[in-house]
């Protein structure tokens, strides 16, 4: 037995088959059985309790023909376009300037990345105080009375703020990892032709920073379409649904009106639209990807 078992230690490949399967079993029973249990019960009505009754498309046509679906699709879209524009945008001028060896960018490089290791329990904590009308730091400083969360017209601009900022230190990391691959002759180059810093950023920051833009536009967008603990920290969908995003409905719908059916309805409709969103960007990427073949 001693034998056997030094034998199979001695041998790479049962050895690599070793480590590796307690993995591949948790992904097999965690991710894999669940997501095709989750996708047989999108056709199913159930309640966590009672029998399982197949109902074929029905939560399918019920939720496309909802107002209030409707109007969470679009509060989801607004969100994570936004998010992802502004949180590529931001970050990009942030490495570029840092990356230009201003002082004390060591420092400014620790404190935009400190927000993202903030567990989002305190982000959401400190920004409802940050944002409240009476006592809220906002309201101090601009010296308005303005119901950030409370309003429908500012509760989703709110949020939007709030993800982008957490998301500012990890995106500009990323460039600057980027960045530090690009040959500095280049912007020596550049300087020495006059260009100034628009035109640097335009002509040969972003192309050839085109492939790490590329990605972090991807995880950016994935992310976004993914929200949950903000919202449900900050504004709980509301007011009046403005701020409700399709994560969010699957949590209430599953765990608070137990509709296990169209809970997993709305999940497969957010994997769709995340599986063509990156279908298509993955697509056009000869187009936007500097040379890419």
């Amino acid at each position: 037995m001693k034998d056997l078992i030094n034998k199979i230690f001695n041998n790479e490949t049962a050895s690599a088959w070793i480590f590796v399967l307690p993995a591949i079993f948790g992904i097999f029973i965690f991710i894999i059985i669940p997501i095709f249990c989750s996708f047989g019960l999108s056709f199913s009505k159930w309640n966590l309790l009672g029998n399982i009754e197949f109902v074929g498309l029905s939560n399918y046509k019920t939720l496309f023909n909802d107002p209030l679906f409707s109007k969470i699709l679009l509060n989801t879209v607004v969100f994570s376009v936004s998010v992802s524009i502004l949180g590529v945008i931001i970050p990009l001028i942030l490495a570029s300037i840092i990356n230009s060896k201003i002082r004390g960018s060591e420092f400014f490089k620790s404190v935009y990345f400190l927000p993202f290791i903030t567990p989002m329990v305190v982000v959401g904590i400190v920004w409802a105080w940050i944002f409240d009308p009476n006592i809220g730091f906002l309201s101090q400083i601009l010296n308005l009375h303005i119901n950030w969360l409370y309003d429908s017209a500012y509760a989703m601009p709110a949020l939007i703020i709030v993800s982008v900022w957490k998301l500012i230190g990890y995106n500009m990391i990323i460039f600057l990892s980027g960045l530090s691959s690009v040959s500095n002759s280049l912007f020596e180059s550049a300087k020495i032709d006059g260009a100034n810093s628009v035109q640097t950023l335009r002509f040969i920051t972003i192309p050839m920073l085109s492939p790490t833009i590329f990605f972090v536009v991807i995880i950016t967008a994935i992310s976004s379409f993914q929200v949950f603990d903000l919202i449900y920290l900050m504004t709980e969908g509301g007011p009046f649904d403005s701020t409700n995003v399709l994560v969010y409905a699957i949590y209430k719908n599953a765990f608070e009106y137990f509709n296990i059916g169209k809970a997993s309805a709305i999940a497969y409709v957010l994997f769709f639209i995340i599986l063509i969103l990156t279908l298509f960007q993955w697509h056009i990427r000869k187009k936007i990807v500097y040379n890419e073949k």
